[in-house]
């Protein structure tokens, strides 16, 4: 079985900046092949890490389920999901992509959830890592889509409201019993002195700060330009930090 790293936290909080840089730095070190895992509707793995991205797995379930995409003669329906679901990962150097997409319908993620676990049980066996991006907020981890994972990272931005966010992701992954190995938080968007102004939040939510993410104009600027973050130079702070936090867990 794969390593398999999650990230979780609130909207706005880097969980993308953090999952392709730690694909950058796996491979970097020669780590790879990556599984690269989006699971967030509002997909944007794929552009952080420089990916073309073609299907998503809610898109393939939108197709069949709509009769846009006949099942061939001889397959079940199921069959005809597995190989359209492994068609769909997207290649890139030392990494594949697999994203999740939007739901089916209003409120719906059940059966896109369900394939979502399928396919990583088997899938990781076929990689010494996976990297997982959740969507905002607590639903995958309550409809249990973050299963047998040996490192949680829980983002929360430098306020007092991403930190009690956080802390709310520790109590519900303890109270659905998740098979979570460690789970850890990482503040980001830090500027001089913001963590130390939040030590008495971060206490209380029982979570281990094991690294802050600075505040870096570059990731802005490479946001704003729609370029890639996996290529951020090997100088930057931001990179530095997530190399940081890595070693901290043993990852590297």
């Amino acid at each position: 079985m794969a390593f398999t790293i999650a990230i979780a936290g609130k909207g706005g909080t880097g969980k993308t900046t953090l999952a392709a840089l730690l694909i950058r730095q796996l491979i970097q070190a020669g780590k790879g092949p990556i599984l690269a895992v989006d699971a967030d509707a509002n997909a944007n793995l794929n552009e952080a890490l420089g990916i073309e991205m073609e299907d998503t797995i809610a898109d393939i379930m939108a197709r069949i389920n709509n009769n846009l995409e006949p099942l061939p003669a001889g397959m079940t329906k199921d069959q005809y999901v597995a190989f359209r679901v492994h068609q769909s990962l997207a290649e890139g150097e030392e990494v594949d992509l697999l994203v999740m997409g939007g739901p089916e319908g209003p409120g719906c993620y059940c059966y896109v959830n369900n394939l979502v676990r399928g396919f990583m049980q088997e899938l990781s066996n076929n990689y010494p890592f996976v990297v997982m991006d959740n969507e905002a907020g607590l639903e995958h981890l309550s409809r249990r889509t973050t299963q047998n994972v040996d490192i949680l990272f829980v983002t929360s931005d430098a306020s007092a409201r991403g930190i009690r966010s956080a802390g709310r992701v520790k109590k519900l992954v303890e109270s659905l019993a998740l098979e979570i190995k460690k789970m850890y938080l990482v503040v980001t968007k830090v500027a001089d002195g913001s963590v130390e102004a939040l030590q008495n939040e971060i206490q209380q939510t029982g979570l281990e700060l094991i690294g802050a993410i600075p505040q870096d104009e570059q990731v802005f600027q490479y946001d704003l330009q729609g370029k890639p973050l996996v290529e951020l130079p090997d100088e930057s702070p931001v990179v530095a930090a997530v190399t940081e936090i890595m070693r901290k867990t043993a990852i590297l």
